[in-house]
């Protein structure tokens, strides 16, 4: 089992940048995959990054070359840096962890949520 609290959401200009944290409850070494997920209103849920175990990252094409994920083994913490938002990043962001040992494998946990607005 493993909670997981995001940051970092806010308010900023297009062309801004923001960082999003997300906090975990335990270790996250070794978590097989930890991520971020965004959902805007009237939309489905779309993946944006995502971290493997063994660091390997994957991006939606939406967001590749602009945001990176990353994480902190020490702090127990997974961040993602959004760079050169645009208004149609407009979203709540979700954290989820995937493949924790004790849980069911594909059993998804989920953070709180937390709100980006980017203004034009």
């Amino acid at each position: 089992q493993v909670q997981l609290v995001e940051s970092g959401g806010g308010l900023v200009q297009a062309g801004g940048s923001l960082r999003l944290f997300c906090a975990a409850s335990r270790s996250i070494v070794d978590i097989d995959y930890m991520g971020w997920y965004r959902q805007a209103p009237g939309k489905q849920r779309e993946l944006l990054a995502r971290l493997s175990s063994d660091g390997t990252t994957n991006y939606a094409n939406s967001v590749q070359g602009r945001f990176s994920i990353s994480r902190d083994t020490a702090k127990n913490t997974v961040t993602l840096q959004m760079n050169s938002l645009k208004p149609e990043d407009t979203a709540e962001y979700y954290c989820y962890a995937r493949g924790v040992p004790g849980a069911l494998k594909l059993r998804n946990f989920w953070g709180q949520g937390t709100q980006v607005t980017v203004s034009s």
